[in-house]
C-alpha cells in the first residue's frame, strides 16, 4: 500500500511512533527529530504518531491532551518541517474530516474499533484507516470491521494487534494474530509498546513495563507484521500518558536496528 513516497507492507520496515499525548511543541519536535534521524540512518520508513487527546483515562484527571484545534497545528507543524506522514487518534464521527486535513492515516482506537459511525466517517475521508484491534476481541473479528471501510468505499486500511485482556491489570499477546490477520489482506500493525500495559494497575492511572517492550517487537517482526508501532518520549518517567510502557528516545536506535535485521531476514 502506497503513502507518500514509501510503501507499507513491502519489502521495507515501517515504524510509527512519537509521544503518547501531545504535551509541548518542544517534546514534540525533539522527538520526531531524533526518530526520523535514526529511521533514515537505518533505511525505515518513518510515520510520527501522537495524539491530541487520549479519551480513554483510567481517571477523569489524568492528562488527556492540548485538544483537537490546538493539536491539529501541532501535527501540522511537525509534518510541514521533519516532512513526514503523521497519524493521530479519532474519537468521534465528526472528527474524522477535520483531522483528515492534516494527517495521512486515521487511527481508530482499540475500544472504539467496532464503533460503525466512526469507521464509516474515517472511511469516507479517503485517507488511511488504522484499525487498533480491541483488547477483547480475536483476530479473526476484526475481518467484519475491516468490511466496513471496505464497504464505505475506502480500502487504504492497517490493522493493529495491541495484545489482548488476561486476566486483572494485563494484556497478553498471541503471535498467531499476526499471521491470521495478514490473511485479510491489509498491513499489519504491532503495537509493541500498549502491548505492555497493565491497565488500571495503578489504582488512579494505568501501569507498564517497558523492559519487555523490544522482546515483543523482535517476536511480532519475526512473525510477519510489517509496521512496529512504538510510544516514544524522551523522558517516559515524567510523561503525562502511558510513560511507563513508552521507550527512551535515547534507547531507540539499537532496538530498530534489531527488529531492522529480523525484518530482512524473514522476508527473503
Amino acid at each position: 500500500m502506497k503513502l507518500k513516497n514509501f510503501e507499507i507492507g513491502g519489502n521495507k520496515l515501517t515504524i510509527i511512533a512519537g509521544p503518547c499525548a501531545m504535551e509541548s511543541m518542544d517534546i514534540l519536535k525533539q522527538t520526531a527529530e531524533k526518530l526520523k534521524t535514526v529511521c533514515e540512518k537505518l533505511d525505515i520508513n518513518y510515520i510520527f504518531k501522537s495524539s491530541f487527546d487520549k479519551a480513554n483515562r483510567t481517571s477523569i484527571d489524568s492528562y488527556r491532551g492540548p485538544g483537537m484545534e490546538e493539536g491539529l497545528e501541532m501535527l501540522a507543524e511537525i509534518k510541514k518541517e521533519f516532512e513526514v506522514p503523521v497519524t493521530t487518534d479519532i474519537h468521534l464521527p465528526s472528527q474524522a474530516k477535520p483531522v483528515s486535513e492534516v494527517a495521512d492515516i486515521l487511527q481508530i482506537p482499540a475500544f472504539l474499533c467496532r464503533q460503525t459511525d466512526l469507521l464509516v466517517a474515517a472511511a469516507r475521508t479517503g485517507k488511511f484507516v488504522n484499525i487498533k484491534k480491541g483488547q477483547f476481541l480475536a483476530p479473526q473479528q476484526m475481518k467484519p470491521l475491516i468490511k466496513k471501510v471496505e464497504d464505505s468505499g475506502n480500502k487504504n486500511i492497517m490493522v493493529t494487534e495491541r495484545g489482548v485482556t488476561f486476566g486483572y491489570n494485563n494484556l497478553v499477546s498471541d503471535f498467531r494474530a499476526i499471521p491470521i490477520m495478514k490473511s485479510f489482506g491489509y498491513p499489519v500493525v504491532f503495537d509493541a509498546t500498549h502491548s505492555v500495559q497493565m491497565p488500571g494497575s495503578n489504582g488512579d492511572t494505568t501501569g507498564g513495563d517497558r523492559r519487555f517492550v523490544p522482546t515483543l517487537a523482535k517476536c511480532a517482526v519475526a512473525a510477519g507484521t510489517d509496521v512496529l508501532f512504538f510510544e516514544v518520549h524522551p523522558n517516559p518517567d515524567n510523561a503525562l500518558s502511558d510513560g511507563a510502557n513508552s521507550l527512551f528516545l535515547n534507547s531507540i536506535e539499537d532496538v530498530f536496528r534489531i527488529c531492522k535485521v529480523i525484518f530482512n531476514d524473514v522476508r527473503v
